[in-house]
Parts: structure tokens; sequence; C-alpha cells
């Protein structure tokens, strides 16, 4: 007799096991429905991934020409780097390496190796110098140079624009495969003439040389003259296309979506030395939109 009651308690205790089992019942009580997947597995949680763009970097190394090199902006015919509109220290400009990184941080952590005459060929070497630095974001602003060319002939062709600027990304790539770069169009050149060939002061300037190809004879509107100006513009306009389309290859890169091209830069942004290149007041600007464009969740389009 007591041998059937153990036998009958230990049915009855297996019988409740394969119960409580099939219920979904934990060691602990819970639920096992939100612990497991469907084939029995322990389900992970999905980490969220990481934006491939931070619009946060906490360095900045800037390449490029003469504007970014702040040139005509405080004396005549002269670099002024403390207003560029990518690393300068002024207040009044506000650069983008203050506005990202502050000002202590900016000093300490943003460096300018863009220099006045450089044209797209140039920059492979400015890239080798910024790598060293492992920025986490690179500016680019190049480009006005190549159009500006003492004749139409002379301007940089399209193709090999394009192959230097591949190079110099490709480059960059290599050394910092992380590194974000931000890319500004190229100036409306045409557009800077019209508004700097009002002021005698600027012509008398433009004849030592500063964009013969698009700012020689500036008050020649003749069919020649018109045509060799347009000229230089569309080449500006394909180099820009050219600096989206290769852009848009690196999932790392930004190109401002035209807006430094369509900037129309007044005579308040426009240095009182040469009535071209962009003033303080201009380089604040720039330096507005490469913030807006760099911290903005989505790219331009």
């Amino acid at each position: 007799m007591r041998m059937r009651r153990s036998r009958s308690r230990a049915a009855l205790a297996l019988m409740t096991a394969a119960v409580l089992g099939a219920a979904g019942c934990d060691s602990g009580g819970g639920a096992s429905s939100g612990t497991h997947s469907k084939s029995g597995t322990a389900a992970k949680a999905k980490p969220s991934p990481t934006p491939v763009w931070d619009r946060s970097p906490s360095s900045v190394a800037a390449v490029g020409d003469s504007i970014t090199r702040g040139f005509d902006a405080c004396t005549v015919l002269s670099d002024c780097p403390e207003v560029s509109w990518a690393t300068g220290t002024e207040a009044s400009v506000d650069s983008l390496a203050v506005r990202l990184l502050g000002k202590t941080g900016a000093a300490e952590r943003s460096w300018n190796y863009a220099e006045t005459g450089a044209r797209m060929a140039d920059l492979p070497a400015q890239i080798t110098q910024a790598v060293v630095r492992k920025p986490q974001l690179v500016t680019v602003m190049v480009g006005a140079n190549d159009a500006c060319r003492a004749s139409t002939s002379a301007m940089t062709s399209v193709a090999d624009f394009r192959t230097e600027f591949e190079t110099s990304l490709k480059s960059l790539r290599r050394a910092l495969p992380k590194t974000q770069v931000y890319v500004a169009s190229v100036p409306n050149l045409k557009r800077l003439w019209s508004q700097g060939r009002t002021n005698p002061l600027g012509k008398a300037v433009w004849k030592l040389g500063i964009c013969p190809s698009m700012l020689a004879d500036a008050d020649s509107l003749d069919s020649v003259a018109t045509e060799r100006r347009d000229t230089v513009q569309d080449r500006v306009e394909e180099y820009n296309k050219v600096l989206e389309q290769v852009c848009a290859t690196d999932v790392r890169c930004r190109f401002d979506g035209g807006a430094v091209y369509d900037y129309r830069f007044g005579t308040d942004q426009l240095s009182h030395w040469d009535w071209f290149h962009p003033s303080k007041d201009g380089q604040a600007r720039l330096a507005a939109m490469a913030y807006q464009r760099i911290t903005a969740r989505e790219p331009v389009t």
C-alpha cells in the first residue's frame, strides 16, 4: 500500500511538471514567451545602429584655396587665416571650428592646410598633411583657381578635375576610413564679377592678376568678353557637378548642395580690397552655411 502511494505521488509530480512546462512557466514563475524566440533560443535585444554621419565631430582640418585662408579679408593681397570660415578664431566670424568645438577646442583641435592659389591638383598634398592630425572632419573648398586662369584654354579640364578629386578622396579614405568630409561648392565667379565691377578700387586690384579669365577687361561687355565669362561660368558649374557626384560615392562625404555657388554675395560680404574674395562678413556666412549642413540630420539633396 505504501509503495502504491509513493508511486502515485511520483506520477502526480511528473504530470504537474509536464503541465507547467507546456504552459511556458520558468523556474522563477514568469512566462518564457518574452525571453525566447520561436526556435527556442534566447532572443537578443538589437542595438541601435550607429549613425554613419557624426553631427558633432571633435576635430577639424581644412584644405583648399585662398578663400579658406581668408585672403584679402584683412589687408590687401594677404592671407588672414584668423578670419577663415573653417578654422578662424575671430569672434565676428564664428568659424565652423568654433561652432563645433568651442573657442578652446578650436584652438587645440583645428588645423588649416589650405593655400592661396591652390588648385585641385594641389589637394592630394594638402590631404597628406591633414591626415597626420587624424581629424574627424575635413572641409574642402577648392576649384575657383582651376577656372581662374590666364585664359579659358588654361582652365583645368573637367576630366582632370574629377581624377584629382577622386585621388584626394581615396587617399584620405585609405588613411582615415571613418573621417567625414564636407565639400563646399565653387562660388559663382560671374556673379562676383558683376558685384565687383562697379568699384574702381576692386578693378584696379583685379589688374594685378586676380582671376583674369573672368575679371580681365572688367568693363567690356562685347561678345568676346561675354563669351569668355560664360565659358568660365560653364566650367565652374561642371566642376560643381563633379564635386557632387564624387562626394556621393562616399557615405561619409557631404556636398553643400550648391549653397556657396547659390549664395548672393553682396558688397558687405566681399573684400573691400579686391571686391572678389569674401570679407569677414562673407566668411561668417560661409561658416554658417557649413555648420548648418554638417549638423543637419540628413544631407542636402
